[in-house]
């Protein structure tokens, strides 16, 4: 499976080390380059990349909103992964929250980077599980908390949902309840169905906001 990527940052210099870790590997490859958030609609459009490599802050459009856009114009939009100096800063959160897949920090390691494309565009675990944990721990959205009692979880999805969240990816999962992985996929798409969520990362933004889990400073 090649991955096709799309890269959206102010800095050149970002730009260029970026392609360069990307195109190293063989299954990555790079179809895109934009300087602002507001070239994103017309790429995505054009390209059809899978993930999206994008700068959180940037002086025009940013992050936040070329991200809210592509999740609420295109039909299939890509996944997203926002890039960022600092990891609880609250841009990430409302990336996040926007329908980012996760984030990755401008001073990770290139294999961190190159592992962070391939798990969001297979969509079967978390990128940094811990650190979503904790920008929801920092960042708690007031008393209208239902425990998704209105998304009509059945039991075993309600396990898979906390697991899910805990950042167990579809085969761990599949261990601990002593299902197949198979049975694990079909419980994952009901989630995602029920809840209204385009991936696994958004079911447990969603889980977290709702008071289903509580998650640990």
């Amino acid at each position: 499976m090649n991955v096709t990527v799309l890269l959206v940052d102010d800095e050149r210099l970002i730009r260029a080390g970026l392609r360069a870790i990307v195109d190293a590997e063989p299954d990555l490859t790079v179809v895109g380059e934009a300087a602002d958030g507001a070239e994103v609609p017309g790429l995505v459009g054009r390209l059809c990349p899978d993930v999206v490599l994008m700068d959180v802050r940037m002086p025009a459009v940013d992050g936040i909103h070329a991200t809210r856009h592509l999740m609420s114009t295109v039909d299939a939009p890509p996944k997203v992964i926002v890039v960022t100096t600092f990891e609880n800063d609250d841009y990430v959160y409302d990336a996040l929250l926007a329908g980012a897949s996760g984030f990755l920090l401008k001073r990770a390691r290139p294999e961190e980077i190159v592992a962070g494309i391939r798990t969001v565009a297979t969509g079967e675990s978390l990128l940094f599980p811990a650190a979503i944990r904790r920008l929801a721990a920092a960042h708690p959205r007031g008393p209208a908390r239902d425990g998704l009692t209105s998304a009509a979880l059945t039991d075993r999805e309600r396990e898979v949902l906390r697991l899910m969240a805990a950042g167990l990816s579809n085969t761990e999962i599949a261990t601990n309840l002593y299902l197949g992985l198979q049975t694990v996929k079909t419980h994952v798409g009901n989630i995602l169905s029920k809840l209204g969520a385009r991936d696994r990362t958004q079911a447990v933004i969603r889980a977290y906001e709702s008071g289903f889990v509580t998650p640990k400073p």
